[in-house]
């Protein structure tokens, strides 16, 4: 399909949609983090957000990314990662979700998202959303084509407060068919004295996530995303012990 030539925002996009970090890896594990960056092309000037609100939860996961690069280099696995805000679109939604191109983020209203076109739309589609679950596809169907064993893991972070709750929960491992890998992944985490829970603080749901279904549970892999509370990832020191909690039981 041919890039929409009627979109405002043609042109704009002129880093790749992801990047790909050792991509010849002969780990079993594909790490994903769809929500690694939030980076939006200037003249789109933060979607008109404030930029305290554009460096927030909302733009992207913090921290993920570099749980995401910690658990790629200790275990030597293959990760793609995007390079663009989810509030462009969110690479961890179906297109038809109504989250996909988010008009509102828990308090905050998105104004540059309220009324876009169906060109602009979809131009975000061919520029950022095709491209990164394209070349994941290609990434696990190459693997199974060899006979390799896949496991495709989501690496997230959440907010310590949501809607003025606070959250208590420390790590959530979500799943939806791989239930035994999912449990390993809890118990393991359990015995360092973490307050973790699975399916928590969301669950998987096929109309509004994409990783786990539709790369990983569709093809019968081994597929769950990990959720770790964005407070405990603010340093570089914090986010290496959250990779040497990770790193053993994946």
């Amino acid at each position: 399909m041919h890039a929409c030539t009627e979109s405002a925002e043609l042109g704009l996009f002129t880093k790749p949609a992801y990047r790909l970090n050792l991509e010849a890896s002969e780990h079993p594990l594909i790490l994903v983090c769809e929500h690694a960056s939030r980076y939006i092309p200037a003249p789109l000037n933060d979607l008109g957000l404030s930029s305290d609100a554009a460096r927030e939860h909302i733009a992207w996961d913090i921290g993920a990314l570099a749980l995401a690069e910690a658990l790629s280099e200790v275990l030597g696995a293959t990760l793609i990662s995007a390079n663009y805000s989810r509030l462009l679109i969110d690479l961890n939604r179906p297109l038809h979700a109504h989250s996909s191109i988010p008009m509102q983020s828990e308090v905050y209203q998105v104004p540059g998202n309220q009324v876009l076109d169906e060109a602009t739309r979809q131009y975000r589609r061919e520029q950022l959303f095709n491209p990164f679950h394209q070349r994941l596809a290609q990434l696990i169907e190459s693997r199974q084509a060899q006979g390799r064993a896949v496991r495709v893991v989501g690496i997230h972070s959440f907010t310590p407060v949501y809607y003025g709750q606070p959250r208590t929960v420390e790590a959530g491992v979500l799943y939806a068919r791989a239930q035994s890998y999912a449990q390993r992944l809890i118990d393991g985490l359990s015995r360092h004295e973490l307050i973790v829970a699975g399916n928590q603080p969301y669950t998987i749901d096929p109309l509004s996530d994409m990783t786990v279904p539709v790369h990983g549970d569709a093809r019968g892999l081994d597929s769950v995303l990990i959720e770790v509370r964005n407070d405990l990832l603010r340093t570089p020191e914090a986010v290496q012990r959250w990779a040497d909690y990770l790193a053993p039981l994946l």
